[in-house]
């Protein structure tokens, strides 16, 4: 079982990033995904979920109107589409496949599978 997490880099205050996270090794139909970030000397913070259908999505209030979470069911990817980047976005980013679907974001510990992160580093 993998979750492969991919897109990051560093970039100006301002600029876009997508982040994908391609899942494999096992069926994730009945896992909400999403994504997670942590800053250095911070503790892991939630930042979007989708169902696979996309007929349920939560953002962080951080992030709304900036970030836009997503999927490809053919290809079992998750994306997190970055827009107008803030330093304080600077982040490791984490995704992660919820095994209670889209309840309870808030119990970290006993998510389910994490990717491995993918920094993310925004420039002022």
């Amino acid at each position: 079982v993998q979750l492969q997490a991919s897109g990051g880099g560093l970039v100006q205050a301002g600029a876009s990033l997508r982040l994908s996270c391609a899942a494999s090794g096992r069926s994730f139909s009945s896992y909400g995904m999403g994504w997670f970030r942590q800053a250095p000397g911070a503790d892991r913070d939630f930042v979007a979920a989708t169902s696979w259908s996309g007929d349920t999505i939560y953002y962080a209030d951080s992030v709304k109107g900036r970030f836009t979470i997503s999927t490809d069911n053919a290809k079992n990817t998750v994306y997190l589409q970055m827009n107008s980047l803030k330093p304080e976005d600077t982040a490791v980013y984490y995704c992660a496949a919820n095994s209670r679907g889209m309840n309870k974001w808030d119990n970290i510990p006993l998510l389910g599978y994490w990717g491995q992160g993918t920094l993310v580093t925004v420039s002022s």
